[in-house]
């Protein structure tokens, strides 16, 4: 990975961060409002309310659109008086609702205090009451300008909240009307259809607002769960680039190996000890040791003094003397000793100690060489650990694969050895020689045995540090032309190395191809080719085999070409499968030009 390619990376990075932060402070905030838009709903006040942001917000267009939908009614059903009679109060008042739709249209009501709502709701539900008051009550062609301030309100704060406002406002008109015609029965009929009306009116509008706060729950959940998808694709596409470009292997074996090499080249002791902590039972292991007879494993009352205060202190500890304080250090026998924690990701790792039968064996030079050589320990260590967990979630492919190589090899062999055996057995019960069949049935225990080991050699073959691609190539070619009689020709063109990670990836499709030839070929010759330079990287496997057609049922599956591609495309590799019936078969695995530079 480049220096622009990991700036770009820590960009996305922060970016990943930031919308987090945001969607988490987001999420935090949606709950609490939709649940006090519920309480709101079911007429549940309390004093959080005046601190609710607009409840109507989502619905102002909707409600822009019925305030003109209902002028417009208005001025249809007002109309044919104005015209036949003349009516100046009417016209005044319809002048009035279109004053109140464009000045509503221009500052709607901000249901963000409650007080300050209620009076807006109740100036609107006063200014429809005194209209219908003066032009004919419940038979006003104004009545229905009702129904405007109770949907507000029901989209406000629920369906209870718009039913009590629709009681207000019918009862109002309804005192009028029956202190001029009494309880007859055609006025009272006309009240209880506004009635119903204006109350189904409130209960629609509130429906409206629960369906619509539930839709935005879920709007919401699945938001954040595409953006907790997105983070993971994010974070896993992150790995993988890393994964194709590390350098060298993370395996915590060689890691430490690595670190005890480097510690000896540096620092003179006698005595030390390389520990690292384990969440599991909060114990530490004893990783590597020199010079002392410690314990695979330690309670945190069982480490050595230094150690703790080591810990306590988070710091490097210099034991100058260790006679004169009266501290027994890793060994009893040590005079000096320096004791430090590893320390990842803001928490300490592990433990670091080094002792010398001398005191005062180390100067100040030595304790800042110790502290710049304990952080990219503490690094790589971590490292290594976390790697070897995200490798144990792939064990269940590796041990699918290893148990299809045991059923493909060794276990037909051992079937077929106890089909002999039990014919063996059959001929000696009848009496007859059995000699021939007994050295014959010897020589094929042998050759299980042989086929054991070459499948276990097999699994065991990979690229490491030390041992690249072309050669395990080769060793295996070789081992191959030994045991199957096929001629495997290995031509290399290859002056550099790419990435372990990738390299490993790839000699495991040359590994499946080249086994494919020996078990379901029927070839003579196969010809593993690898070839990398500056512009391309290219593997093939040539057999000149049977064959088989493209795209034959059971053949992918049965081959392993599945696993193949799935290798390649973790490497950003493409790959090709050619192959007649007769005609032998390629496979051809090349490396994308950018994942090669990425390599570089």
């Amino acid at each position: 990975m480049d220096e622009q390619d990991f700036t770009s990376t820590m960009t996305k990075g922060d970016a990943q961060k930031l919308r987090r932060s945001r969607t988490g402070a987001a999420a935090s905030i949606m709950p609490r409002l939709t649940l006090q838009g519920d309480r709101l709903g079911t007429g549940d006040f309390n004093e959080e309310d005046v601190e609710t942001p607009d409840q109507t917000e989502v619905f102002q267009q909707v409600i822009a659109i019925i305030r003109w939908g209902v002028l417009g009614l208005l001025i249809i059903l007002a109309t044919p008086p104005i015209v036949d009679n003349g009516d100046d109060v009417l016209s005044t008042l319809l002048l009035g609702f279109l004053a109140l739709t464009v000045t509503r249209h221009a500052r709607p009501i901000r249901f963000d205090q409650r007080i300050a709502c209620d009076i807006a709701i109740l100036i609107e539900i006063a200014m429809s009451v005194a209209s219908i008051a003066l032009t004919g009550l419940w038979h006003s062609p104004l009545a229905v300008s009702l129904t405007v301030p109770i949907i507000v309100a029901g989209f406000a704060r629920g369906y209870i909240y718009a039913v009590r406002v629709a009681l207000i406002a019918t009862l109002v008109p309804t005192a009028f009307q029956l202190s001029e015609t009494g309880l007859e029965v055609e006025p009272l009929q006309r009240i209880a259809q506004w009635a119903v009306i204006l109350v189904v009116v409130g209960l629609i509008a509130g429906q409206t607002r629960r369906i619509t706060g539930e839709a935005g729950r879920q709007r919401s959940l699945a938001m954040n769960r595409m953006e907790r998808l997105t983070d993971a694709n994010s974070l896993l596409y992150s790995l993988h680039r890393v994964a194709q470009t590390l350098p060298a292997s993370l395996d915590l074996s060689d890691v430490l190996d690595t670190t005890m090499g480097r510690l000896r080249s540096l620092f003179d002791y006698d005595t030390m000890a390389l520990l690292v902590f384990d969440e599991t039972d909060a114990s530490w292991q004893v990783m590597r040791s020199e010079g002392t007879s410690l314990p695979l494993r330690l309670g945190p009352t069982m480490l050595p003094n230094p150690l703790k205060t080591a810990i306590a202190q988070n710091r490097l500890v210099d034991m100058a003397n260790l006679p004169a304080a009266r501290t027994i250090g890793l060994s009893e026998n040590s005079g000096s000793g320096l004791y430090t924690t590893l320390t990842a990701r803001g928490q300490i790792i592990g433990l670091l100690a080094i002792e010398s039968a001398t005191p005062g064996n180390y100067d100040e030079r030595t304790v800042q060489m110790l502290n710049g050589f304990v952080d990219p320990v503490a690094l790589a260590v971590d490292n290594a650990r976390w790697f070897g967990r995200l490798r144990t979630m792939g064990a269940d492919e590796e041990r699918t694969r290893i148990a299809r190589d045991l059923h493909d090899r060794i276990g037909q062999s051992m079937a077929f050895l106890a089909f002999e055996l039990d014919r063996v057995i059959k001929h000696h019960g009848e009496g007859k020689d059995i000699g021939v069949p007994l050295d014959q049935l010897q020589t094929d225990v042998r050759n299980v045995i042989r086929e054991i080991r070459d499948t276990l050699s097999d699994l065991r073959t990979d690229v490491s540090d030390g041992k690249g691609l072309q050669d395990t190539i080769a060793d295996f070619a070789e081992r191959l032309t030994d045991r199957s009689g096929i001629t495997f020709t290995v031509e290399i063109e290859a002056a550099e190395r790419l990435p372990i990670m990738q390299e490993r990836e790839l000699w495991r499709i040359a590994q499946e191809a080249m086994v494919n030839v020996e078990r379901h070929a029927d070839a003579t010759e196969a010809t593993v080719r690898w070839t990398l330079d500056g512009e391309s990287s290219v593997l093939e496997v040539i057999d000149n085999g049977r064959g088989f057609t493209i795209g034959e049922s059971g053949r992918v599956d049965s081959y392993g070409l599945v696993g193949m591609r799935e290798r390649a495309a973790s490497v950003g590799a493409s790959m090709e499968v050619m192959s007649t019936p007769g005609g032998g078969t390629t496979i051809r695995c090349a490396l994308a030009p950018e994942a090669q530079k990425r390599a570089a």
